[in-house]
């Protein structure tokens, strides 16, 4: 019941959308921007605002989170529920569409570029993406909001995770915890191992700083095994890299397949990002 209620929520429209056939659903404690990329893409951007005094850090901790149609309701529920994570700012990315997922969209901002003749849907934006969220969205956030500096997270799903653990190996000091549920490792011949071996090389050649950098993978049970095993071996391949400070885990949701798990883990993924993450 808990699952089929999220999900009906998470396809309610937020801040302004509306029912077919009723009147406007609103979030309470939400705020909802529009905003546009250079390229002029416009995204939907929805905010759980923190509640409470700023931390003694100086800054609220922030999670951006990817679909956001989709996911944030759940997320921010899960958030206000508990009083120990009232003090957080989620940021929700989603699109000016009344879908959950926006396919078309999330296809070119969540993927590497891909040749003319398999390019269909127009993919190859994760680099215009991440810059969106670098020089626009985050300035914007941290001109609203005191932002805690070392707590900034982002949180994807599927071509989502796959996206958040490519920010990782391609922008480190951009988040310092990425979590990444059910990603794609096997997109476009398993691509990222490019990436993590440049990722691996600079490590050992100590021209990163990992410090306090983490990435959790969470995958369910019921996915496809090898999809389950190529996350384990990319967190064991990982392991090697905590002596510069990269902390890496792997965790599996009991009886969740890959379009059921994100919808399972709100809770768990909000309990490693602020509790259990204190320097």
């Amino acid at each position: 019941m808990l699952r089929t209620a999220l999900k009906y929520l998470a396809a309610m429209v937020l801040s302004g959308l509306s029912f077919a056939h009723g009147e406007s659903v609103t979030l309470d404690g939400t705020e909802q921007w529009t905003m546009k990329s250079a390229e002029g893409r416009d995204y939907r951007i929805m905010i759980s605002l923190p509640e409470g005094d700023v931390p003694y850090t100086g800054g609220y901790p922030v999670i951006y989170l990817l679909d956001a149609n989709a996911y944030f309701p759940s997320f921010h529920a899960a958030k206000r529920a508990q009083d120990q994570m009232k003090g957080a700012i989620l940021v929700g990315i989603g699109y000016p569409s009344d879908t959950p997922l926006d396919f078309d969209r999330r296809a070119f901002d969540l993927s590497p570029p891909q040749p003319a003749e398999r390019n269909t849907p127009p993919q190859g934006g994760q680099d215009l993406f991440l810059d969106f969220i670098e020089q626009r969205l985050m300035p914007r956030v941290e001109q609203r909001f005191k932002v805690d500096q070392d707590q900034r997270s982002l949180v994807g799903w599927s071509f989502g995770g796959m996206f958040g653990i490519y920010a990782l190996f391609t922008r480190p000091e951009l988040f310092q915890h990425v979590v990444a549920v059910s990603p794609s490792l096997w997109w476009r011949d398993r691509y990222l191992l490019e990436h993590e071996r440049a990722f691996t090389q600079r490590a050992h050649a100590g021209k990163l700083d990992l410090t306090h950098r983490s990435l959790t993978m969470l995958v369910g049970d019921r996915e496809m095994p090898q999809e389950i095993q190529d996350v384990r071996s990319l967190q064991l391949r990982l392991e090697n890299l905590s002596q510069y400070g990269l902390r890496s885990d792997f965790q599996i949701e009991t009886g969740e397949d890959h379009m059921s798990v994100p919808f399972r883990v709100p809770n768990r993924v909000l309990d490693e990002l602020l509790r259990t993450r204190r320097f």
